[in-house]
């Protein structure tokens, strides 16, 4: 791509560990890349949505390296909202990082380095972004390697993560399947009785970097 094109609009870029999916624990750099087409009603990003600093790949590359932590993530916002994240997720798999893409579902997949790890996230009803998904994304994903998250707020939620894990064949089509609650829902305990009850092969996801910083903490 031309060089002048080789930018993207950045909220933050930041060193942390995972706070969330099968990762969770491990030392991490963020990359935060600006703006969202969605709304979720439940959103911690919300100052994603604007601003931002222009920044050239070289830049971004030249901060990361810096940290010297080989995993890396990138999110928003919608990260794949900016046509630019595509070529360079592919160029952080070129220079031999483990890249993991934490996208929202609004925005197809199809186009990312099959090198990269998606997140995944369908929106639930609670979200009021449902009607959004863009299903064909779960024909997309690779069970080797890539994950889905549902976020609930409600066990209506879960009962709709409930039908849409047997609908599509989550559990052999993803190789993990994440059910993160809204953090500080007061129906934390119900949500995880009726997960535990369920039998289902999931993954109880909590926000971990929440619980260590804080829920409003930014670049942690």
């Amino acid at each position: 791509m031309p060089l002048s094109d080789r930018t993207l609009r950045v909220t933050e870029i930041f060193r942390s560990i995972q706070g969330e999916s099968s990762h969770a624990g491990r030392p991490c750099s963020f990359v935060r890349l600006t703006g969202c087409p969605m709304r979720c009603v439940w959103c911690d990003s919300e100052y994603t949505f604007t601003g931002g600093e222009r920044m050239s790949f070289e830049m971004i590359f030249e901060e990361l390296d810096g940290y010297g932590c080989r995993l890396v993530e990138v999110t928003g916002g919608e990260p794949l909202a900016q046509k630019n994240a595509f070529p360079f997720i592919s160029e952080l798999c070129d220079r031999g990082y483990e890249v993991l893409i934490e996208t929202g579902g609004y925005v197809s997949i199809e186009d990312v380095d099959r090198r990269a790890k998606i997140i995944l996230d369908i929106k639930c009803p609670a979200s009021g972004e449902v009607t959004r998904n863009h299903w064909p994304n779960l024909g997309r994903i690779d069970p080797a390697k890539d994950e889905v998250k549902f976020v609930i707020a409600d066990l209506a939620d879960w009962d709709f993560s409930k039908k849409m894990i047997e609908e599509y064949d989550l559990v052999t089509r993803s190789k993990e399947i994440l059910i993160s609650p809204v953090h500080g829902v007061e129906n934390l305990a119900e949500l995880a009785e009726a997960v535990a009850e369920s039998g289902l092969p999931v993954r109880f996801n909590m926000q971990l970097h929440k619980y260590i910083w804080g829920a409003d903490a930014r670049g942690v």
